[in-house]
């Protein structure tokens, strides 16, 4: 599987960058389509959702380098080669959660109803996401066996890309884009209901947290810290939020159902 769209010789195009631009423009369309029907002033969402993919870009890319710190620091330019892979979800949802407190204490908005819209867009475009890392053959399972995968019904170029270096993987890529996709259902279906404000929010970082924790029992290229792998330490975190987050005593939220 190439994982180049376009190869000019002298300009590339690569899925991994296709892929992550589709789920942002896409994520952009959701919510300026949900900014409508809010309270909220839709320049002001706008404004939030644009500094929060530009920050939780960096933020992922950092993450991502200071878990790999002894290779970058000898290379110093490939830090900047986004478009190679590497960028880690757990670093942009910690530098995006801080860029929309920020932003809507400076803006005076209530940080859960940002977060409740956001939340969809964000577990929609991870779905999406992951797609790039199959092109990339990276963040991949532990070694399976043909038999096994095709035992899961799976279209079979996926199969024949998880063949890698003699062996087959586990496709988590695949794994984690359809319970991304479950999840987004679950919190469209729960916002219809009257619900209380920030709990969607919070359901998303329990089932990401729980998707997670599934996800990195099967890979084999997890950033470790120390001997523990770092994506079981945030995800629990992520699941202790989002139970907090419910449990919380808080007003029902004041934006009719129609809003979603």
């Amino acid at each position: 599987m190439n994982d180049l769209i376009i190869d000019l010789g002298f300009i590339s195009i690569k899925w991994y960058s296709v892929l992550i631009l589709l789920g942002i423009i896409m994520s952009y369309f959701y919510i300026v389509s949900r900014a409508k029907k809010s309270s909220i002033n839709k320049e002001d969402i706008i404004d939030i959702f644009f500094w929060t993919i530009v920050i939780g870009i960096f933020g992922a890319r950092i993450y991502y380098v200071i878990f790999n710190i002894e290779y970058y620091v000898n290379n110093l330019l490939d830090i900047f080669m986004v478009w190679n892979g590497g960028l880690a979800i757990h670093g942009g949802i910690i530098f995006g959660i801080i860029t929309c407190i920020y932003m809507c204490k400076k803006k005076n908005i209530n940080v859960y109803d940002i977060f409740d819209i956001f939340a969809p867009a964000l577990i929609f475009s991870q779905g999406i996401g992951r797609w790039g890392n199959f092109f990339n053959q990276e963040a991949y399972g532990s070694i399976t066996t043909r038999i096994f995968l095709e035992k899961l019904h799976i279209p079979k170029f996926i199969i024949n890309n998880m063949y890698i270096n003699g062996n087959y993987y586990h496709p988590t890529f695949l794994y984690e884009s359809i319970f991304c996709f479950i999840g987004l259902v679950i919190l469209i279906i729960y916002a219809k209901t009257n619900y209380k404000r920030g709990n969607i929010f919070g359901i998303y970082l329990i089932w990401y947290g729980l998707l997670r924790i599934f996800i990195e029992y099967l890979r084999v290229d997890s950033l470790m810290i120390f001997n523990v792998k770092a994506a079981y330490i945030i995800s629990i975190i992520m699941i202790v939020v989002g139970i907090f987050i419910i449990r919380r005593k808080d007003e029902k939220r004041i934006w009719s159902n129609n809003y979603w």
